[in-house]
């Protein structure tokens, strides 16, 4: 099957350029001639000392931005989250930097000895496997190691699932939050996305395509069976589909279909209506507490919901209360 993405065109021929004053550590190593192709053979100048943040595609090769194949080419050294995944993309486009890893099991040595390499005047280039470092990523400890040890930080920007995923679900982004992975079980799950009701804006998630048709349904319950959602997936990739419905609706299509496969976002709206309080309300309470005596908390919400015609979310945010309070 033909790949989106190809191998480079062919070599554009370009006169060569002034060689630069070889004065940094590391700049003794052969240059990388990737850019020759593409006539930009002037954007291999040695980088400037200090801890480049680089983005890379989330799926399609092409994705990759100019100043990234620079920053990637004249680098010291490349910090990669898995050297197999990020050799592939440097191998694609003919670099050579030497690949160093680093990633969340990379301890306070690692972190050290890659300082004391900044200290000494290289540039290192710090990469996730897709997208932009840092963003539910480990990259972090390593930014604040060399920050609090005076290295310079220079971001260089590019794709981004959580971007490329918002932009894609035609939902309003005057107002997003980014939430990264919800917890595994069930029930923290659902308080935590109990506590996103709060947030007066668009959420954005990731999930694991196994986990996505009861994550859905979760959300749909706390949340609300009526908010409009997108679930993407394989973004930029062959396979890209993005999907676009209300939370209730998607929940019951991928119960059906079972599990996806494939990197997923999930895009979330906000609430099309304030919800009606519940609280205070004495004989619905006592309708909550007789369902939750034979029924979990999301079937005892749902039927209380379905039977008083109150929001299923409103519902679902009392008997976790009253729940609570039972225990307590």
């Amino acid at each position: 099957m033909t790949r989106r993405f190809d191998a480079p065109g062919p070599a554009i021929s370009t006169k060569p350029t002034a060689t630069p004053p070889a004065q940094k550590p590391g700049a003794d190593r052969p240059r990388n001639t990737t850019f020759t192709a593409f006539g930009l053979a002037s954007e291999t100048e040695p980088l400037s000392p200090g801890l480049h943040i680089v983005a890379t595609p989330i799926g399609n090769l092409r994705d990759i931005t100019i100043r990234a194949l620079a920053t990637l080419a004249a680098a010291d050294a490349v910090l990669a989250e898995d050297t197999r995944v990020t050799r592939t993309l440097l191998a694609h486009y003919g670099i050579t930097t030497p690949l160093l890893a680093y990633h969340e099991h990379s301890n306070d040595t690692v972190r050290d000895r890659m300082v004391a390499r900044l200290r000494a005047g290289e540039a290192l280039a710090l990469v996730s496997d897709a997208g932009t470092p840092l963003v539910s990523d480990p990259g972090y400890k390593l930014v604040q190691a060399a920050i609090e040890a005076g290295i310079a930080i220079t971001p260089v920007p590019g794709p981004s699932a959580v971007m490329t995923a918002l932009v894609a679900a035609g939902l309003p982004t005057d107002r997003f939050f980014f939430e990264g992975f919800l917890p595994q079980k069930a029930g923290a799950r659902r308080n935590r996305l109990e506590a996103l009701t709060q947030v007066p804006g668009t959420l954005v998630l990731f999930e694991s395509p196994h986990r996505l048709p009861e994550m859905l349904a979760d959300a749909a319950a706390v949340l609300g069976a009526d908010r409009p959602a997108a679930v993407t997936r394989e973004l930029t990739k062959f396979y890209e589909t993005i999907r676009r419905d209300t939370l209730g609706s998607l929940s019951e299509r991928f119960g059906q279909e079972g599990a996806p496969k494939g990197e997923i976002v999930v895009i979330i709206g906000a609430a099309t209506h304030p919800d009606r309080p519940v609280e205070g309300d004495a004989a619905l309470d006592g309708l909550i507490r007789a369902a939750l005596e034979r029924h979990s908390i999301k079937d005892a919400a749902s039927l209380v919901a379905d039977e008083t015609g109150q929001p299923r979310r409103a519902i679902y945010t009392r008997a976790l209360a009253l729940a609570r309070d039972s225990q307590g």
